[in-house]
């Protein structure tokens, strides 16, 4: 397999603005604020303002984006040794690390800009500091020093129902916790059932996931636990009366799902089992949102 530096004298040519778009993980950033949005309408009765949901939105996706850019440029090496990234823009040669990164630094300012001239100080600063830990904390060092690197970092993914609820409110409320709690704990069994699946990938480029370092049975063993622990965070929206009995028929059966998805994944695996979780986890994290917006509304 070609090295970066290899790839990249041997893909010279002019970037696309699709290369731009990769860079921002466009599907990730989708996600993020779908949840942000239901953090914004959970805050109140009444539907958000487009005044506020504008400009939140905005900022927010900026940042998110410029997160994701800096992964892009940090975890170019890595990239290059790996079949799933490989065909990124950095690895490929299409975009130098001097672009990346001034991409990277317009957007981040652009959004930081926008949140807290038209939103508010709070969510500017909560919405950086998540910027920093993922693409700094989590990106720079914990991918590279720990196999609970996922556990740690996934704080950060976690935090855009607290921004989304934080832009309306201008406070912090123990129900955004709820949602970031959420979101916090289905971290890992998402992301290590494709570090399963992939776990050839990770070890070539030398990443401590937790399939690397303690193998692929113990990780297995983690997601069913966190799967468990998933189910259990999921229902208390409902116990503290923040949501109804649409979230909770519609939780329940989607938690029982997953639950299915982690047993079959520990005690009877296909070849296809680890990446079918995963690619689960995203409409499991996705409908759930979608279930507490249609509840809080209807």
């Amino acid at each position: 397999m070609p090295t970066y530096v290899a790839t990249k004298k041997l893909q010279q040519r002019s970037a696309h603005w699709r290369d731009y778009l990769e860079l921002t993980k466009p599907r990730v950033v989708a996600l993020l604020l779908l949840t942000a949005v239901v953090g914004m309408a959970l805050a109140q009765p009444q539907w958000v303002a487009l005044q506020t949901l504008v400009p939140a939105l905005t900022g927010i996706g900026l940042m998110s984006a410029a997160a994701a850019a800096i992964n892009h440029l940090v975890d170019r090496h890595i990239d290059a040794k790996m079949a799933r990234t490989l065909r990124r823009p950095l690895p490929q040669g299409n975009l130098s690390p001097i672009r990346v990164a001034s991409f990277a630094t317009a957007l981040g300012l652009i959004g930081f800009i926008t949140l807290y001239t038209w939103v508010n100080a709070l969510t500017a600063w909560l919405t950086f500091a998540s910027m920093v830990g993922y693409a700094v904390v989590y990106t720079m060092f914990l991918k590279r020093a720990t196999p609970q690197n996922i556990v740690i970092g996934g704080l950060a993914g976690a935090a855009p129902p607290l921004l989304g609820w934080t832009a309306v409110t201008n406070e912090i409320h123990g129900h955004a916790i709820l949602l970031v709690m959420i979101i916090f704990t289905w971290t890992p069994p998402h992301f290590w059932a494709l570090a399963v699946h992939r776990e050839k990938d990770y070890a070539r480029a030398k990443v401590p996931m937790l399939p690397v370092t303690h193998g692929t049975e113990f990780t297995k063993t983690c997601i069913f636990l966190y799967t468990i622990l998933l189910s259990v965070v999921c229902f208390l929206p409902y116990l503290v009366g923040m949501t109804g009995v649409i979230y909770l028929v519609g939780v329940t059966l989607l938690n029982a799902v997953f639950l299915a998805y982690a047993w079959k994944l520990k005690y009877a695996p296909s070849k296809k089992t680890a990446f079918n979780m995963f690619a689960f986890s995203i409409w499991h994290l996705m409908l759930l949102f979608v279930l507490l917006l249609i509840d809080h509304y209807l």
